[in-house]
Order: structure tokens, then C-alpha cells, then sequence
């Protein structure tokens, strides 16, 4: 969702930083970070299928969007097949460098959410079999990327990487959150297995892996505020990061309530109807917390901004997680019946639009001229 770590002893990467010169054409400091740019597309087709409004032509622009993000996915791939072939070492530095390695996650969630919009919009276009065709193949490929990338990247960190005291940063989250969004995706494939076990064995998949993301979560929550507490603001270019925070807060909360949407029918007595009262009484707490974080984050962002923060790709980082936050209003609106859930939803994804825009824009500008590919300092 970002492109940078707040970790001092190592190599800050290229978009973070005004680049010493441009290079444009090439892939060999195209790190995961990138797939930042597809989550944040993807999620503008994932929030808006669900918006409880009717907007004329709402749907057909999300499914654009959707249509965009996954266009962005196979380019994004096909240029890191690339980096992989013809730049090793800087792959491998990449998975060394505590700074870069975590965005390995990003891989996972940009093909988990680019799968399930293709469910939720892209079956307008491409049909109802070629989308769910789509989302089984981006669902298991982004599901093993994650839970490999869950424990391989904090085991790096312990053995491999040197943290320096107090630099625990939010990037941090982003291994650990990939399976939630498969926890919160995942429910979207269980109509479409066979009745029985089949259904039942994804959706407490699902389940296991929402509690994995959400007590790692946990853990490493008390770190990164002691960082600010004690540290201080993060600096300019990094400050978006803490918009990541509202990532494992906003897709837990999703997740919890698409398992009450699929369990009635799927699971037995009394757990289906317990899913439902679960997403209610797990939802509600985990929003209010996730807009009292936003509303912290936002006043540091000013702050930065006021002292000059430039764009950075670190940008990105104001749009999936605050997409996740739209689908969890809009869930809490659907099992609550509370129209003030639905009107939060709907302002949350008008933030999410605007940042998506400014973004993208500034982004494109940065890869035309060659400053976002451009060797690190």
C-alpha cells in the first residue's frame, strides 16, 4: 500500500525520495511496493459494488476501474517477471532489506483484490463462469502468497534483518494482513462450491485465517504506537504510512461480516446465526477504533503536510485501507439497519475516490518522467 519502511539503517527505496536522476525504461528498482497502486485501484470497484446508494452509471465505473486494475496487475507482473530474470541481486536485496521486504504481502493482496472484484463487477463484462474462473486462480495464488509471506517475512526479521530499537513501523502490518483479505474475500467463492464439506471447509478457512491476521495484528499494533509515542511523527514521505494501520481494522471488520452473509445455509445450528451476531459485536468496536485512528492519522498527515510533504508513492497508502473501511461501513449498514453506517460508507468512499485520483495522476507523472523508477539515493 506504500513503498517505504521507516527503518533508518537500511536503503530507503527510490519512490520515497527524490530520485538522483531518472531511468526511465528500467525494472531493476521496480520493487513490490508497486503492487500498492493495483490494491488501491481494485478496492474503488470492491467498495463501490456494494455502496448503498443508486448512482446512474455508479456500477459501470467501478467495473472500469476493476477493468483498470487488472490491466495495472498483468503489467505490474509481467515487469517484476523481468526484475526477477535479468536483476537477482536486487531481488535478493529486496527480500534483505527491511525496509522493502514486508511489501512482499502487497503481491498477495493485489491478486486477492483484483480476484474478488472480478466476482463482485467483473462479471458484468467478462460473465458469471470467467469470473469465478478468475477469482479461484487470483484467490489460491494470493492465499499461498500471503500465508507464505505471513511467516517468512517475520522470520526474516528475527534472523536475518537488523531492526534497529524503536523503529517499528506500520509497514510491518502488511505480511501479517494478507490473510485477512483472504479471510474477507474468500466468502465470495463458498456459493459457488458444492454443498457440505467443500463450502464449510473454506469458510472456517477463512475463519482460521481471520484470526491469525487478527492476533498478529494485535502484536504489532503496541509497537508501532510506542514508536510514535516515544520517537516522535514518522518522517514527511513516511507519514501516509499510518493510514496502513486502518487496513487490518477496516478488512477484519469486512471479513466478520461476510461470513454472517454466507454462513445461514452453509454452516448448522447455532453457529450460523452465531456468525451474524458476531459481525455485529466484533464490527462495531473494531469501526470505532478504526475512525478514532483516522481521525489521528489525518491530523499527522496535515502536520506533514504543513512542513512540506511531497508526493510520494507512500500516497497509495490513502486508498486500500480506507477502502476497507468503506466495505466494513457497509456491512455494519447491512446487518444493523442503521442508516449511519450507510452514510459513512458513502463519505469514506468519496475520501477514497479523491486520494485514488490524486495518486494515480501523480503517479503516472512520476513513471512518464522516470523519477519513480530512478536508482535509490
Amino acid at each position: 500500500m506504500v513503498t517505504v519502511a521507516p527503518t533508518p539503517a537500511s536503503a530507503s527505496p527510490a519512490s520515497a525520495h527524490p530520485a538522483t536522476g531518472p531511468r526511465t525504461g528500467t525494472v531493476r528498482h521496480l520493487g513490490p511496493n508497486w503492487y500498492a497502486s493495483v490494491m488501491g485501484t481494485a478496492i474503488i470497484a470492491n467498495a463501490g459494488a456494494a455502496l448503498p446508494v443508486d448512482v446512474p452509471g455508479l456500477r459501470s465505473a467501478v467495473t472500469a476501474v476493476w477493468a483498470l486494475s487488472l490491466v495495472m496487475l498483468a503489467v505490474l507482473l509481467a515487469a517484476r517477471a523481468a526484475h526477477l530474470v535479468h536483476h537477482r541481486d536486487q531481488a535478493r536485496a529486496h527480500l534483505a532489506d527491511p525496509a522493502m521486504a514486508p511489501f512482499y504481502g502487497c503481491l498477495a493482496m493485489a491478486l486477492l483484490a483484483v480476484g474478488a472484484g472480478a466476482v463482485l463487477v467483473g462479471s458484468d463484462w467478462i460473465g458469471t463462469t470467467a469470473a469465478i474462473a478468475l477469482d479461484t486462480v487470483l484467490f489460491t495464488a494470493g492465499t499461498a502468497i500471503g500465508l507464505a509471506a505471513a511467516v517468512t517475512i517475520p522470520y526474516l526479521m528475527v534472523v536475518r534483518h537488523r531492526v534497529q530499537p524503536g523503529s517499528a513501523s506500520p509497514v510491518w502490518l502488511l505480511p501479517v494482513v494478507a490473510p485477512m483479505v483472504s479471510a474477507a474475500v474468500g466468502p465470495l467463492l463458498v456459493p459457488h462450491l458444492p454443498a457440505g464439506q467443500a463450502q464449510q471447509t473454506l469458510l472456517y478457512g477463512c475463519f482460521a485465517m481471520f484470526g491469525l491476521s487478527l492476533l498478529a495484528t494485535l502484536v504489532m499494533l503496541p509497537l508501532i504506537f510506542a514508536r510514535l509515542v516515544n520517537g516522535g511523527p514518522l518522517p514527511l514521505a513516511l507519514t501516509p504510512t499510518l493510514f496502513l494501520v486502518l487496513g487490518p481494522l477496516g478488512q477484519s471488520t469486512t471479513a466478520a461480516n461476510k461470513f454472517a452473509d454466507v454462513a445461514r445455509g452453509v454452516l448448522p445450528a447455532p453457529y450460523d446465526q452465531g456468525f451474524a451476531v458476531f459481525a455485529v459485536l466484533f464490527g462495531v468496536p473494531v469501526m470505532g477504533f478504526a475512525l478514532m485512528w483516522l481521525a489521528l492519522a489525518t491530523a499527522l498527515v496535515l502536520r506533514a503536510r504543513r512542513r512540506g510533504m511531497g508526493f510520494a508513492m507512500t500516497w497509495w497508502a490513502f486508498t486500500f485501507p480506507v477502502g476497507t473501511c468503506v466495505t466494513g461501513a457497509e456491512g455494519l449498514g447491512k446487518h444493523t439497519g442503521l442508516a449511519a453506517y450507510d452514510w459513512l460508507a458513502v463519505a469514506l468512499f468519496v475520501v477514497l475516490v479523491s486520494a485514488w485520483l490524486v495518486a494515480l495522476v501523480q503517479t503516472l507523472r512520476g513513471v512518464a518522467s522516470g523519477k519513480l523508477l530512478a536508482a535509490p539515493r
